[in-house]
C-alpha cells in the first residue's frame, strides 16, 4: 500500500468515532432519572400513614410502606417527617373488596380477585392542594388453598403487591408526567 492509499483510508477511520458520537447525540440518548416534573417548591415530601376507610384491618400499613419505599428508593425528593417536609402526600384507602373469580370442578373457589380504591392528595405545608388523584383502582388475583392460613397469606401478599403497584404508578407519574 503506498502513501496515497493510506491517506484515503485514514480520514475515514479518523472520523468514524466522531460520526458515531454525533449519531448517538442526535438519537436523543440522555441520562434519565434526574429530572422531575413536580411543581416548583416541592423538594421534600412526607408520607403519613394512610387513612383506612375499609373493613380490612391493617390494610393502610402495606400501602404506606410501599409509598415510603418507592420514594425513598427513588431519591429525587427527600422523604422527611411531616413537620420538616415542604409537602405532604396523604392517602385514603376508600374500599377493599375480594370476590371469587374461578372455581374448581367441585364448585369450590380456586381464585379470588382483590380490588382496592385509593384517593391521594399532595399538599403544601400551607394546606394548598398541589395535586389530587381520586378513585385510583388496582386489582390483583390470588389462588386459594385448602389451608386457611395459606389463603390469608395469599390475600396479604395480594394486598402488599397492590400497594407496591399503586406506589410505583404514582411515583412514575410524579417524576415523568406530573
Amino acid at each position: 500500500m503506498n502513501g496515497d492509499e493510506k491517506l484515503k483510508i485514514l480520514p475515514w477511520k479518523m472520523f468514524l468515532p466522531m460520526f458515531l458520537l454525533v449519531l448517538t447525540w442526535a438519537c436523543g440518548y440522555q441520562l434519565v432519572g434526574k429530572d422531575t416534573h413536580l411543581p416548583p417548591g416541592v423538594t421534600s415530601i412526607a408520607i403519613p400513614t394512610f387513612a383506612n376507610k375499609t373493613y380490612e384491618p391493617g390494610i393502610e400499613v402495606p400501602f404506606t410502606q410501599a409509598f415510603l419505599t418507592e420514594f425513598i428508593r427513588d431519591r429525587r425528593v427527600k422523604v422527611l417527617d411531616k413537620r420538616e417536609a415542604d409537602s405532604v402526600l396523604e392517602g385514603t384507602i376508600k374500599s377493599f373488596t375480594f370476590q371469587s373469580v374461578s372455581y374448581d370442578q367441585a364448585g369450590l373457589v380456586s381464585e379470588y380477585q382483590t380490588t382496592v380504591v385509593v384517593d391521594l392528595t399532595l399538599k403544601r405545608q400551607s394546606g394548598e392542594i398541589v395535586w389530587r388523584e381520586n378513585n385510583l383502582t388496582e386489582k390483583r388475583w390470588f389462588r386459594t388453598s385448602s389451608a386457611v392460613l395459606f389463603n390469608e397469606d395469599n390475600k396479604t401478599n395480594a394486598i402488599r403487591e397492590t400497594g407496591a403497584l399503586v406506589a410505583e404508578r404514582i411515583r412514575n407519574r410524579f417524576f415523568s408526567n406530573f
